[in-house]
């Protein structure tokens, strides 16, 4: 048994770590006097929360430090059944442990890539014609175009029976038609009755105040199309998040976006890690370019980790190592093993 520090997903915690049946366990009670300290602080998995799975390879994705993953855009005949396959139910060790199949062996489930739990939105709802209905790189059945309230509920109702844990909407004026104000509520009702929040791609001049407005509680990406006055941002601090996805950008939106997360960060908003992947040649993983930018947008160890939304390491299938001397450094985190108790 090991006394460890760990975040839970909120706060530091203190608590013990050992070996049960095989197993590393993480409990947050009263370490023993005469307990060795773990080297190092526990975290779970880290969140990417902006990910575009039909476009990468994400088997990759289970040898990576993420635990959980937001896809924002896919068919949902596809993506669903990828996040039944990666629940937590399924993993190695869930449950009972009881199984028709022999066991492994220790050393074998050590070894096993975890799987990383994946959320989705399931399709795009855009207007017709609208982003990113014209863009090559979108997969049959990524978005569904809407034309009244009736196209709406019918893809609401799609994408939460598809078990969506929230709705993606398109809202692109640099690139096409985008929902008018009457209809961008309704889809924001319609969602609502079915316990999900909408998250809004906003672009162009003025997109970002006016999903925020309309009803939207997460922008996909934070506003890199114009910088937005220190009323308006202490008006989306009060009542949005932003996904960061900094790294996708260079030049003047690279500019525009670190200016603007730079405010929003300082005025209490809320900033969440995330990239786009499949977005250009993306990491499959922890993007080491995003966490770059937002530390160059003022955010610090404590935000960084928060902004990253590690899943609770008491959660066995997600303990990584923050190493000592680089507490904060995510990129050189690592998995948790039996090696580095002490005994």
């Amino acid at each position: 048994m090991n006394a460890a520090t760990f975040f839970d997903g909120e706060e530091w915690r203190e608590g013990v770590i050992d070996l049960t049946d095989g197993r590393l366990v993480l409990r947050d009670d009263p370490a023993p006097a005469d307990a060795p300290r773990l080297d190092g602080l526990i975290v779970g998995g880290f969140t990417d929360h902006h990910v575009h799975l039909q476009l990468v390879d994400h088997t990759r994705l289970a040898g990576s430090t993420l635990g959980r993953v937001v896809d924002l855009g896919a068919n949902p005949e596809v993506v669903a059944p990828l996040a039944v396959h990666n629940s937590s139910k399924n993993s190695p060790g869930a449950g009972s442990g009881t199984t028709s199949a022999p066991r492994t062996s220790v050393l074998e489930e050590l070894r096993t890539p975890r799987p990383v739990q994946i959320d989705f939105a399931g399709a795009f709802l855009t207007p017709t014609g609208g982003y990113p209905s014209d863009r090559s790189w979108a997969p049959a059945g990524s978005f569904r175009e809407i034309a009244d309230a009736a196209s709406a509920a019918r893809a609401v109702a799609e994408m939460a029976d598809a078990g969506a844990s929230c709705i993606k909407v398109a809202s692109n004026g640099s690139a096409g038609p985008v929902f008018d104000d009457a209809l961008f509520r309704v889809i924001v009702e319609l969602a609502a009755a079915r316990d999900l929040d909408v998250t809004a791609h906003a672009e162009g001049r003025g997109e970002a105040q006016r999903v925020a407005r309309l009803g939207a509680r997460r922008l996909a990406h934070a506003p890199f199309t114009e910088r937005l006055s220190d009323d308006e941002i202490a008006e989306q601090a009060a009542s949005v998040a932003w996904i960061s996805t900094l790294a996708i950008h260079g030049g003047a939106d690279l500019t525009i976006a670190l200016h603007n997360v730079r405010r929003f960060h300082a005025a209490g908003g809320t900033v969440l890690y995330g990239t786009d992947m499949g977005n250009g040649p993306t990491p499959v993983g922890v993007n080491g370019a995003e966490l770059r930018a937002l530390r160059d947008a003022g955010l610090d160890d404590a935000s960084l980790l928060r902004a990253l939304a590690p899943c609770d390491p008491r959660d066995p299938s997600t303990f990584l190592l923050l190493l000592p001397g680089a507490t904060a450094d995510p990129l050189l985190a690592r998995p948790l093993t039996p090696a580095d108790l002490k005994v």
